[in-house]
């Protein structure tokens, strides 16, 4: 991570503003004419002589809001590592779009391409307001040296009051992060994701901890991001993944084992059998 002065760093994925200019380039000249934003092919993962993933081949579409599910040690955080660039494939093809190798990028470039990843425990600014949490996300790195936040443009505060409606997060705008509710401070992680406008979410158990009504509306949340932008959640909660429907991906033992409806692979014998039935 970036340091941010004494016992502070930056959140995994932000991109300092240094690097916004590199990135919008990036994302505008991301080739998914072919309809698939995510493309892997056979990626093996070896660690110790343990495959976490074994010949994984997997592809997302252009603006498709994908579940992929399995039991724990199925493959599904390396999986995440591997698409952003934490950890390198033995052997196997990872494209961002047609022409972006990820087996050859840094993290920090990766993030800089378009492909924005949300951990399951968030990581927010405490100490800071929901609004300049956002507004750091998007300003960068320059008020760390000149002061407490750069001054955004118009342009820029119309996003950061945008995303603070598609969050939730429009009546918190002044509230410590820290005081938020744990539902609250996910869609706030969510938000400084958002306001860089990544192509590709990558989202780890986002409603783990989350009451009723908070999985709810971040079922409403993800279902209104489908189409603007690519999701990959991965997920326990049968439930919240039948909220979102569309396909949904098994893997098992560092492969996928089933992919479809979930309704079609709630009722896969070998799916009940390593992971549902438990």
């Amino acid at each position: 991570m970036t340091p941010l002065g004494p016992g502070r760093t930056f959140p995994p994925g932000y991109v300092p503003s240094a690097a916004r200019a590199w990135q919008d380039s990036a994302q505008r000249t991301l080739d998914a004419s072919h309809g698939v934003i995510l493309y892997l092919e056979k990626i093996t993962v070896t660690f110790d002589g343990f495959r976490a993933l074994d010949e994984l081949s997997l592809d997302i579409g252009v603006g498709e809001l994908r579940c992929i599910i399995g039991p724990n040690g199925a493959g599904k955080t390396t999986l995440m590592d591997v698409v952003t660039g934490k950890t390198r494939p033995d052997s196997g093809m990872a494209f961002f779009g047609q022409r972006v190798d990820l087996t050859k990028l840094p993290e920090s470039e990766i993030a800089r391409a378009g492909i924005g990843r949300k951990f399951q425990k968030p990581t927010v600014f405490a100490r800071h307001t929901v609004l300049e949490n956002l507004e750091l996300a998007l300003a960068g790195d320059r008020r760390v040296r000149h002061g407490l936040f750069a001054v955004l443009d118009g342009e820029g505060r119309d996003r950061v009051a945008a995303t603070l409606g598609q969050v939730h997060l429009e009546g918190q705008a002044e509230r410590e992060a820290g005081q938020l509710a744990h539902g609250q401070k996910q869609w706030l992680e969510i938000g400084m994701l958002l306001v860089q406008e990544p192509r590709l979410l990558l989202l780890d158990e986002p409603v783990a901890g989350m009451t009723d009504e908070e999985t709810e509306r971040t079922a409403e949340l993800f279902l209104s991001l489908r189409g603007k932008h690519s999701l990959v959640v991965v997920e326990h909660d049968m439930s919240f993944v039948a909220k979102l429907g569309g396909k949904v991906t098994v893997l098992h033992e560092g492969s996928v084992l089933a992919e479809g409806p979930l309704s079609e692979v709630q009722t896969d014998p070998r799916v009940v059998e390593v992971y549902l039935g438990r």
